[in-house]
């Protein structure tokens, strides 16, 4: 019974969790009602994606976090602007009106750094000074997603360095092979030396490419 009511509990936990950190951030300024997320959830490093803004107006006889978005305000897509925050980076966004749902608005934008965010929202709505500053969900580092994982810097050098033995061997099969054969002379030594000190210099300038 105490085991039922831990996973019950885990469970719980669990959904409220997603639930967060997927969830929009909802908030109010004068008789407005404005909601920000992420356009695609959960949202990662180094992908596009943007966040999406739904204004409405205020019902005054419920409080904020029963409200919801209908009704929307169209035309601000004039008026309206995010600022988007990572620690001591800014950069202004415009806003970009949604035709197909009235009072939405997104402005695109490529999170290159898991973390947290900040949008400042500022302009006007209607007659109604906006600076209002709201924190989607983090952005989640892309390894998050990644399937099957990318091989590191060391993996990559012990890879290349692999190939690069594998041509050297051929390289002394087909020496060994002309020489058995007695057909070898000093051009075909040139060359089959240049060859491979073509190969060894490869691989040095890779190694120091990789430092």
């Amino acid at each position: 019974m105490i085991v039922k009511k831990l996973f019950l509990i885990s469970g719980l936990f669990l959904v409220g969790l997603f639930s967060v950190a997927y969830a929009h951030t909802v908030d109010s300024v004068g008789d407005y009602r404005l909601e920000i997320g992420w356009m695609n959830e959960p949202v990662v490093s180094g992908e596009t994606n943007g966040i999406e803004l739904f204004v409405s107006l205020m019902e005054h006889d419920l409080p904020l976090e029963e409200q919801k978005f209908k009704n929307g305000i169209t035309g601000l897509e004039e008026t309206l602007k995010m600022q988007l925050v990572y620690k001591d980076q800014k950069i202004m966004l415009p806003f970009e009106a949604d035709h197909n749902i009235p009072g939405k608005y997104y402005a695109f934008v490529d999170p290159t750094t898991a973390g947290y965010y900040q949008t400042n929202i500022l302009g006007k709505i209607g007659e109604t000074n906006v600076s209002l500053s709201m924190h989607p969900p983090k952005v989640n580092d892309r390894t998050f997603i990644e399937f099957p994982p990318r091989n590191n810097t060391q993996q990559q050098i012990l890879e290349e360095y692999s190939s690069i033995q594998e041509q050297v061997d051929e390289i002394r099969d087909s020496l060994n092979r002309i020489e058995s054969s007695g057909e070898l002379n000093n051009v075909s030594y040139v060359g089959v030396g240049l060859g491979i000190a073509g190969i060894v210099i490869a691989s040095i300038a890779f190694s120091k490419s990789k430092k």
